[in-house]
């Protein structure tokens, strides 16, 4: 039977939101220390800039297009085998702590355990939502007054919001540490390793942190360890979006296909302002990891325990104009950190530069438990991560198939990254009405994306370089799991 492994995810966390990854402005010391002792892999990308097709991708081992679950809202076919239901049947006790979302959760809609499941604390996010959500709960009865403040009934019988808190936060965003999801997350997390762990065998438990999602805000102390004045203004330059797809103007106004303000609502104080808030989301589940690794080394389950840190997709944080995520495939939006630590396994301070995917960790899971996912399409990273093998795929692939809030047209895009050049496609008929166009980068030069070199006549040869491997790469992921019996 292979070693316990704790699974701890955030929400919405770019992989530059490390102080470990060169990151001088973020304050970042217990994750650093998770890097410092295990491996940290440098270009790690997601399968989907939105949640959920991200998350089925991390739990069933698929690319979208092979699990179904494309969007936002969508469901995965009954019956889709899943990790925790995989490393169940080889033994091991499974728990979820936090956020899902591998079904429909708004208007009030819950998501139930899914099979292998024993322990499910379930809560999508800190806002008003379904009567099953666990952090709703137990702030209901470890803050009865601050429950009710928030989440109470009003003088109309009806339950009330959390109103704004700042220029992008709600009050249940800014609540007392004490209080706060995040913390939640941790006790519970905390709680499970102590004494909810059965004797004698080995556990799975993925911990979901919903920061550093939107909307923008955290707990007064942590928002008081940065200067908003003192961070660097978002990545782009005059016009930067000129000659790029008319999306992403459009994502520019509004975001979320006008669900959202656009980066062109804030000023340039109140966009600091958002960054600050972000990186002190970001430190708030820095210290939570902080104090499950040090229960990890209390219980005597740091060496025996297989602990992976990581985010479903990043977040655009002003960078080219855009806030939030969407069909922009900038790594600022695609990439995420991926931190690995198996004590006598993986050596302290591994840096992995080659080009991974996230569903690369899943079947890095199952391979460590000895547990199986049979339509599984990626490749185990142990290799990589303890030296015995070199040199990966080459390139990764994300894609965004009208994902996230609808737009009319829909939206279509796809991504191919090789070490030193990203194609993104934005698809045009017969996938949908809008006109085919694209974008593409010379990261040997242009490492922030900004040059648009899609329509420049000298790199029409990179160009059609490059569509050809994403016309091949199309090719390769698609899903060829079941047994051919015979030749006819």
């Amino acid at each position: 039977m292979g070693p316990n492994v704790l699974l701890i995810c955030t929400d919405q966390q770019r992989a530059d939101a490390l102080g470990v990854a060169g990151n001088p402005e973020i304050d970042t010391p217990h994750l650093d220390r998770l890097a410092a002792s295990g491996a940290r892999f440098d270009g790690c990308y997601v399968q989907s800039p939105v949640c959920a097709p991200s998350r089925a991708s991390l739990m069933t081992g698929c690319y979208p297009q092979t699990h179904g679950l494309w969007a936002n809202g969508v469901g995965l076919p009954p019956g889709t085998r899943l990790l925790p239901q995989a490393l169940a049947e080889v033994g091991y006790d499974c728990g979820v702590i936090g956020k899902w979302h591998l079904d429909a959760c708004d208007g009030g809609r819950t998501e139930t355990a899914p099979p292998g499941v024993r322990v499910w604390q379930w809560a999508h996010d800190p806002y008003p939502g379904s009567s099953e959500n666990a952090y709703h709960r137990w702030l209901a009865t470890a803050h009865p007054v601050l429950h009710d403040r928030l989440f109470g009934r009003g003088p109309d019988g009806r339950r009330r919001r959390p109103g704004p808190a700042g220029v992008a936060g709600t009050a249940v965003d800014v609540v007392p540490t004490e209080a706060h999801y995040s913390r939640w997350v941790g006790d519970r997390t905390v709680e499970y390793l102590r004494d909810g762990r059965p004797e004698g065998r080995p556990f799975f438990l993925v911990a979901n942190f919903f920061d550093p999602h939107h909307a923008f805000g955290a707990p007064a102390e942590y928002r008081a360890r940065y200067d908003p004045a003192a961070l660097a203004p978002p990545l782009t330059r005059p016009g930067e979006l000129d000659d790029k797809p008319a999306i992403l103007r459009e994502a520019s106004r509004a975001s979320y296909a006008g669900h959202a303000p656009g980066y062109l609502d804030y000023t340039a104080a109140e966009l600091a302002e958002i960054r600050a808030d972000y990186y002190a989301m970001v430190s708030l589940v820095d210290d939570e990891v902080g104090r499950i690794l040090d229960l990890l080394d209390e219980q005597g389950l740091a060496q025996d325990t297989v602990v992976v840190f990581t985010s479903d997709h990043g977040e655009l944080l002003g960078d080219h104009q855009l806030l939030l995520k969407g069909p922009m495939l900038y790594d600022c939006a695609v990439r995420v950190p991926l931190l690995v630590r198996w004590p006598g396994r993986i050596a302290p301070g591994t840096v992995v530069e080659d080009l991974v995917q996230w569903i690369d960790l899943t079947a890095t899971i199952t391979e460590l438990s000895g547990s199986s996912l049979p339509r599984q399409q990626g490749r185990s990273l142990l290799g990589l991560a303890d030296g015995t093998a070199t040199g990966h795929r080459g390139w990764a692939t994300c894609s965004y198939r009208d994902s996230g809030h609808p737009y009319d047209p829909p939206v279509h895009t796809t991504m191919i990254r090789t070490a030193q050049t990203k194609i993104i496609v934005h698809h045009g008929p017969p996938a949908t009405d809008r006109a085919r166009t694209g974008e593409l980068y010379d990261l040997t030069t242009d490492p922030g994306e900004l040059v648009n070199l899609w329509d420049d006549p000298t790199r029409a040869g990179l160009r059609a370089a490059m569509t050809e491997l994403a016309l091949d790469v199309l090719v390769a992921t698609e899903d060829r799991s079941s047994p051919r019996l015979a030749f006819w």
